[in-house]
């Protein structure tokens, strides 16, 4: 009990909705649909297929709206500076990703974001009305507390599930954010953005709209926890999603990643006079499934190893004429069952040329979890308390080798970069691969409680932690470089080990406010 006395009229709200529920957008009344659910003479206004929220309109004049800041070179917070091409820039994410447009435009090989997930509990940055001008609106994000930072209070709003607006507030901050996004990645660039199962609907037709439906790839499923469940309703959560599209899938080619070692030791056990040029291998049978459609010349016999004909229940995978060779080079077995012989293909860990089989990315990740990012934070500051449920790296690695060749300077961008998970990823996969990927992270200046163990150690925001973070991670390879210099390859010595850090302020310049029609004009 609240104290408080009936409300009518929501509670008939109430019970409108749950008679007809296709009238409620957001928790208001449609109008427009509540007439068509009642009545015969039914027509909507410009109908056509399209996203669209209260909002909109605004979300564009935002994303147009050009930015006068700069980003301000910070030497002192840096390491290696002057030899380093990876950067960390403090700054609110939708001016600085348009101050990057002019230096990285189509630059860039892989993004990643982990952006807040809407939850009814996440604070973002959006206007409180959706009339608020540009001058508001920067007058909010420059609220400032003693120390120079962004407060919460002026720069972020909780969007709450009782909000009228709850969806379109989402949308509203993350259609700029996507739009200038996609004008950084190279044209066979991809991007991934993890979400929850708040968002992910909206995202898809967010990421349609500014990507094009014909541009999505596919949506990765993780699942991040072992079990546990005992605060859930219903079912048991166990995974998010990463949402993947390409810049033009016409250029993105099909996607191979290693077998990591795990599958190999997995599947990889049996082993033949081959071994030493092409390592163990696995069988998989050469009947064909029933998806395959007919086909007649593939129907045919094989002779077992006790001369006995051996004919497919349906029909046969490969042609004679490539059974007849597998059979020659050995690369066929026969296992003898009750029902008498099975033949199956011998998939070789290595071709030919003694190099490793590379294997299709799948679209689940399931062998790491969240309690393996809060290891992570664990080994490299002796406390889980410095980030809550950072994303693992063992997450963001498997997208980093779907994303990146790593061979050709791939840029990462990461505009949500909170704990540094990616830039973390970057230099281990560096590490393992011999690879030559850049990261560039960017962070607000959000202030962590005073209260907390990460403001007490001295990271008075988030950004600081993630640079610290950045700069432990390096420092721990560089040890392992001292104490065991027999892992590092030639090449692998050579990885960039540092991060520039720059901030972003405001322009020196000023901005020319009346109209110059003369030279003389000019002079004044």
């Amino acid at each position: 009990m609240d104290g408080k006395s009936l409300n009518i009229t929501e509670n008939k709200l109430n019970r409108l909705k749950e008679v007809i529920p296709e009238a409620f957008t957001e928790n208001r009344i449609d109008w427009e649909k509540l007439k068509a659910s009642l009545c015969d003479d039914i027509e909507f206004i410009n109908e056509r297929y399209v996203l669209n929220w209260a909002g909109k309109s605004d979300a564009f004049r935002v994303l147009q709206t050009p930015s006068t800041a700069t980003l301000f070179p910070c030497k002192e917070e840096s390491v290696n500076f002057d030899d380093t091409e990876n950067l960390f820039i403090e700054g609110e994410n939708l001016e600085v990703l348009k101050v990057l447009q002019k230096a990285y435009y189509g630059k860039i090989k892989m993004i990643y974001i982990d952006l807040p997930y809407n939850t009814g509990n996440d604070h973002f940055i959006y206007p409180d009305r959706f009339s608020e001008s540009k001058e508001e609106y920067l007058g909010r994000i420059g609220d400032k507390d003693e120390t120079g930072f962004m407060t919460r209070e002026g720069l972020f709003r909780k969007n709450s599930k009782d909000s009228s607006h709850y969806h379109s507030n989402w949308l509203s901050m993350m259609y700029p954010r996507l739009f200038l996004a996609r004008n950084l990645l190279k044209d066979d660039g991809v991007i991934f953005v993890s979400i929850d199962y708040n968002e992910v609907h909206n995202l898809r037709l967010l990421m349609n709209e500014v990507f094009g439906e014909e541009n999505f790839v596919d949506c990765i499923i993780w699942k991040k926890r072992y079990g546990g469940g005992a605060k859930e309703k219903y079912l048991v959560s166990l995974h998010e999603y990463a949402i993947l599209y390409a810049k033009n899938i016409d250029l993105l080619d099909p996607i191979f990643v290693p077998n990591n070692p795990e599958s190999v030791e997995r599947y990889y056990k049996l082993k033949d006079d081959k071994y030493d040029l092409r390592g163990p291998y696995r069988t998989h049978p050469l009947e064909a499934t029933k998806s395959m459609g007919d086909r007649p010349n593939l129907v045919f016999p094989i002779t077992a190893p006790d001369k006995t004909k051996v004919l497919p229940k349906r029909q046969w995978l490969w042609s004679q004429n490539r059974v007849q060779k597998a059979l020659e080079e050995k690369e066929l077995e026969f296992i003898k069952g009750k029902d008498g012989w099975t033949v199956h293909t011998k998939q070789y860990l290595k071709d030919t040329q003694g190099n490793i089989r590379q294997s299709k990315a799948f679209s689940i990740i399931d062998n790491v979890f969240t309690q393996h990012g809060t290891n992570e934070i664990i080994d490299l500051f002796g406390s889980a308390k410095y980030f809550a449920f950072p994303k693992p790296t063992g997450f963001v690695k498997p997208l980093l080798t779907i994303g990146t060749t790593g061979y050709e300077e791939d840029i990462i961008l990461d505009f949500f970069s909170g704990s540094c998970t990616t830039a973390h990823a970057v230099f281990d996969l560096n590490k393992e691969d011999n690879g030559n990927r850049k990261f560039i992270c960017i962070q607000l200046q959000e202030t962590c409680a005073e209260n907390s163990e990460t403001y007490e150690a001295g990271y008075k925001t988030i950004a600081d932690t993630g640079k610290e973070r950045i700069r432990r991670v390096i420092k721990k390879i560089e040890e392992e470089k001292r104490s065991k210099p027999d892992l590092f390859t030639k090449d692998k010595a050579k990885q960039d080990l540092g991060f520039k850090v720059f901030k972003l302020r405001g322009s020196n310049f000023k901005i020319w406010r009346t109209k110059i029609e003369s030279d003389e004009g000019l002079m004044k």
